[in-house]
């Protein structure tokens, strides 16, 4: 199976109601929105800021080995899924990011910086 369509429990989790394509289509729809939201600055600040790059790169690392593919990465599916997960539990815990136009990039917390992480986990798969 491809990285792309790869999913450890097919027909569970956030995007198991769906046929497979569908899955894929609507995990790429995932993360193109959290990349154009907050994905794109956030990459674009982590190459001016080496210290930022790095701390992306240790959570880009804990989700590999979470989503069970440390060295190929987790595909789209499984990667969106994640990602919705790390958004609804910052929905039920009410955190909020500044708009990306007022964030101090050197001082992220932890959300952020895992959102970030799951972006640039797409780009290297090429998801988005």
């Amino acid at each position: 199976m491809s990285n792309d369509t790869s999913y450890s429990a097919a027909g569970t989790g956030a995007f198991g109601d769906f046929s497979e394509a569908t899955r894929r289509s609507v995990a790429r729809s995932t993360l193109n929105g959290l990349m154009t939201w907050l994905g794109e600055p956030g990459l674009a600040a982590a190459r001016e800021a080496a210290g930022l790059q790095a701390v992306i790169d240790q959570h880009a690392a804990a989700i590999r080995d979470a989503l069970g593919d440390p060295q190929h990465g987790p595909g789209a599916v499984p990667l969106a899924g994640y990602a919705t997960g790390v958004r609804d539990a910052l929905i039920e815990a009410q955190w909020q990011l500044p708009p990306t136009t007022e964030i101090d990039w050197s001082n992220l917390e932890w959300p952020a910086l895992r959102l970030i992480a799951i972006c640039a986990l797409a780009r290297a798969g090429g998801f988005v």
